[in-house]
């Protein structure tokens, strides 16, 4: 039996079930997929020193598993001290299995090992199913050795899908392990829900106690007198008063 990627066994058997249900597509050729996985480093400072594209070279080879190219210049640039075909940056691209392999390692090795990680924020989609992502340090990655490198330096990732719109592609790259930020607004949402729960009196409403009056004030309404009936019972004497 051959050998098949973790993450593309789970995309066969699940993920595509998934998508199909949540935007009802009437083909299953029509679920969007990952194509490629390109990642790029410039090195601006090979223009006075060029090893550094060597230590470059080295660094995204060992990271990707697959042998990096370096990218030329297209123009001169005079204030850069550029001239055209000159070598300026680093760049791999990946597709099967290594691709899957590799983003296997980033969302499961590397970015756990992000300073303060609080998710990949989800505002890196260009409007056509294509999620671009930067990483500061390349030291995330265990096969780079602290102790070899001649700079900390970050790289971009680009995922390419064949998404057609930019709902589909952060659905397909969540399932496929990206662990995107929420969006303030759901978190908020959420924690509102959770206190209106914790919050919601119960079923049976409590019976209605009548206040009983203060001892005091009872008495007093009791030992007021009538003043209708003491006037009638002082007529009532002077009448028989004057009979009399």
């Amino acid at each position: 039996m051959s050998y098949l990627p973790r993450l593309k066994n789970e995309y066969k058997k699940t993920i595509v079930d998934k998508l199909v249900k949540e935007f009802s597509y009437d083909n299953v050729m029509q679920v969007p997929k990952l194509e490629k996985i390109v990642i790029s480093k410039g090195v601006g400072a090979a223009v006075n020193d060029k090893k550094l594209i060597d230590h470059a070279l080295n660094e995204i080879s060992d990271i990707s598993g697959q042998r990096a190219i370096a990218t030329i210049s297209k123009k001169d640039v005079a204030s850069f001290k550029l001239r055209k075909g000159m070598p300026i940056g680093v760049k791999v691209t990946l597709r099967g299995e290594r691709m899957y392999e590799f983003l296997d390692r980033l969302v499961t090795t590397a970015l756990p090992r992000v300073r303060d990680f609080n998710g990949v924020k989800s505002s890196g989609f260009d409007g056509r199913g294509n999620y671009n992502l930067g990483i500061i340090e390349q030291i995330i990655f265990p096969e780079i050795n602290i102790d070899k490198i001649n700079k900390i330096s970050g790289m971009d990732i680009t995922f390419v899908t064949s998404a057609k719109s930019d709902k589909e592609a952060l659905q397909l790259l969540s399932e496929l392990g990206l662990p995107f930020k929420r969006k303030s607004n759901e978190v908020n949402n959420e924690k509102t829900k959770s206190k209106l729960v914790e919050e919601a009196p119960d079923s049976e409403e409590a019976p209605e106690i009548e206040e009983a009056p203060d001892s005091e004030e009872a008495l007093e309404i009791e030992d007021a007198p009538d003043f209708k009936e003491t006037e009638e019972e002082e007529k009532t004497d002077s009448e028989n008063n004057n009979k009399e």
